[in-house]
């Protein structure tokens, strides 16, 4: 017996030694490329990372010497209108391949699915196309018409809206309910876990686009954070490596908070769940 609990002990050990490794080589980059932002240009050329004063200078000639503050407006504000375009979208599809009877419906929601297995890059040269006969280029609206729904999402939402009880369709109904009263008082809500999460999956998938922007932009009125940050390494005379290392940073404030709330919803979806 108490060999069994000394290899029980031995292992958790091992699993905690190998949990901290792991930790340590997915956090280690994001910690260094945080202390450098802290840092002169000059030790950070020179090697000299360790003895070095830090200070918030490299951040305050990032916003001050940059344009990243428009940068950023751009970038929440297309993330922002892409997330409630896939959410209703993608929600109003779900509902429909879900409670509306019409011929063919599990076909067209095949359909819909095989779109996911083309890459994106299959369909740049298309949407591209069709953006520039729109005149959609260089503004907020090409960047955003193309990913107003997605075939994930579609998925992901008519998988919830599938294990709502069919009683509270049949109450609807007796209630008088449409279809437009029941999808808000009632599927909405019910299903408001796998929203948020849709929301914080379309918001990050918008935020850290890069090779949509960097085709259909041409001037910093529109470019988001990932294609101007870009722009600032790719300039001749901007060498100032520190201030590179703190814009970055600030890219990333905006990721984390939506992740941090995304993980308090979820927490607080599972325990209603428990609760139920």
């Amino acid at each position: 017996m108490a060999n069994v609990d000394q290899w029980t002990r031995n292992k958790k050990i091992w699993h905690y030694i190998l949990l901290i490794l792991l930790s340590a080589l997915i956090i280690g980059p994001f910690i260094i490329g945080l202390w450098t932002s802290l840092l002169p240009t000059a030790d950070i050329s020179s090697g000299n990372l360790l003895h070095s004063s830090i200070s918030l200078n490299n951040y305050w000639e990032a916003f001050t010497q940059t344009p990243i503050i428009r940068y950023l407006f751009n970038s929440l504000l297309i993330s922002f209108l892409t997330m409630l375009c896939q959410i209703f979208f993608c929600s109003m599809a779900a509902y429909a391949f879900v409670f509306i009877e019409f011929k063919h419906r599990n076909f067209y929601f095949y359909l819909v699915l095989s779109t996911m297995m083309l890459p994106f890059e299959a369909e740049v040269i298309p949407n591209f196309q069709t953006i520039k006969s729109l005149g959609l280029l260089n503004s907020y609206a090409g960047m955003i018409v193309p990913f107003m729904t997605s075939a994930f999402g579609i998925f992901m939402l008519r998988q919830a809206f599938m294990q709502m009880p069919y009683e509270l369709k049949e109450a609807a109904d007796v209630e008088g309910l449409n279809h437009w009263q029941f999808y808000v008082k009632a599927v909405l809500p019910y299903s408001r876990l796998s929203l948020y999460t849709l929301a914080a999956y379309s918001f990050l998938s918008a935020w850290n686009q890069y090779l949509w922007p960097m085709l259909t932009t041409f001037s910093d009125d529109f470019r988001p954070v990932q294609v101007g940050l870009r722009e600032l390494q790719s300039q001749e005379t901007f060498n100032n490596w520190g201030m590179i290392q703190a814009s970055a940073a600030i890219i990333v404030i905006p990721t984390l908070i939506v992740l941090y709330f995304g993980q308090h919803y979820f927490k607080s979806g599972l325990n209603e769940g428990a609760v139920k």
